[in-house]
């Protein structure tokens, strides 16, 4: 089992830039979503978003620590653009 703050810690080692919001979206410690906002998808298809978070995340997805993950990933142009339509 891992916790959402140990989530965080890895996509930030892997993405410094990164804005990451995680929920257990079980209560479960292993089923997660997140959410990250990184300059480092610019110019990025969404499947090279994924794996950049998969990456950073490939030790507790292949431990299974991680049992399932629900990404969703934003430049930060486009972040910006999601709060303002709320």
């Amino acid at each position: 089992m891992i916790n959402p703050q140990q989530v965080e810690v890895m996509i930030k080692a892997g993405m410094p830039d990164a804005q990451i919001m995680v929920q257990d979206l079980t209560g479960g410690g292993d089923h997660y979503q997140v959410t990250v906002v990184s300059s480092q998808f610019v110019d990025k298809g969404l499947v090279q978003q994924h794996q950049l978070v998969y990456a950073a995340l490939q030790q507790a997805m292949s431990s299974e620590a991680i049992h399932a993950l629900a990404i969703k990933t934003y430049t930060p142009e486009a972040w910006q653009g999601t709060a303002v339509s709320h």
